[in-house]
């Protein structure tokens, strides 16, 4: 199937498949939160007539394939046969014409949860250049469902008992709070998101690191936090390079009494994981399994 074909698939079908939903749908139009980064205020247009995408946190758009091509980090010809292998289980022919229903979003049901041993997210991790050991340490394979159908992802735990959730196609938790790791130390360590931590601890090679996390999960959760955080004598934060990171750093300045932002380390990168990515890159075999989640 051509390159034409496949963009007559619906982006918004795309994204169902995976469990990702509009945070806002305008009928025309749907506004998401982006899965190409950690984006915490919907950021992401899709033109459900045009079927085309927009990030406008990055500037960056296209076509379907495009699409999947940033997020699965691979060519052209690569996203086109990921399709076609992926896309719930259908051939992209079969939604060829189809109307997308408007879509709502589903609450997420935990099924169970095993130790981390899933190729297709260890794949997902490797391609994300985390070091294995440092993620199944942290992190566990949490199987769940949304609306009747069935996924799994890599779950990182947080303090409300719920759990982050990564896999190729989603981004996104059973619950919203930050995740603290407490200790008796003099210093903190705060990440945005978990990626970010399991990114610190492949740069450093240490698992456990001596200080006491604070993984937000989501700037938004910075008041649930910020009182911990700021009870350490000094404080380190690697939060993203944009203007939500770099607000979340100044209110922590104002609240810590010694706050050094590791961002500057990182920059132009957005965030710390896409710095690890570029000093690891993946090679291309890696990504051509072809293990569907």
């Amino acid at each position: 199937m051509d390159a034409k074909a496949i963009n007559k698939f619906p982006i918004r079908e795309y994204f169902a498949a995976r469990g990702i939903h509009p945070a806002r749908d305008r009928g025309y139009y749907g506004l998401y939160h982006s899965p190409l980064r950690e984006d915490h205020t919907p950021s992401m247009k899709v033109n459900y007539d045009k079927n085309l995408w927009i990030d406008y946190g990055t500037g960056e758009g296209g076509t379907l394939i495009d699409l999947v091509m940033q997020m699965e980090r691979c060519d052209a010809g690569e996203a086109m046969r990921r399709l076609e292998r992926h896309i719930g289980g259908m051939s992209v022919s079969s939604f060829i014409g189809k109307n997308p229903t408007s879509q709502r979003p589903h609450s997420i049901v935990v099924e169970k949860v095993r130790p981390l041993e899933s190729l297709a997210l260890l794949d997902y991790l490797t391609e994300r250049s985390i070091d294995l050991a440092a993620a199944r340490a942290h992190c566990s394979e949490v199987h769940y469902h949304v609306a009747g159908k069935s996924y799994f992802a890599v779950g990182f735990r947080n303090d409300a008992g719920g759990w982050e959730l990564r896999n190729r196609y989603f981004k996104g938790c059973t619950s919203k709070a930050p995740t603290t790791r407490r200790g008796d130390y003099p210093t903190c360590l705060v990440f945005e998101g978990f990626m970010d931590y399991l990114s610190f601890l492949t740069l450093k090679r240490n698992p456990n690191p001596p200080h006491s996390i604070v993984v937000l999960n989501s700037v938004t959760n910075l008041a649930k936090a910020i009182q911990f955080i700021a009870s350490h004598e000094r404080v380190y934060t690697y939060l993203d390079n944009d203007e939500a990171g770099r607000k979340a750093a100044s209110e922590l300045k104002e609240a810590c009494r010694n706050l050094s932002d590791q961002s500057v380390h990182y920059r132009p990168h957005n965030d710390l994981n896409d710095y690890l990515h570029s000093l690891r890159p993946v090679k291309e075999h890696w990504r051509s399994r072809g293990r569907k989640l």
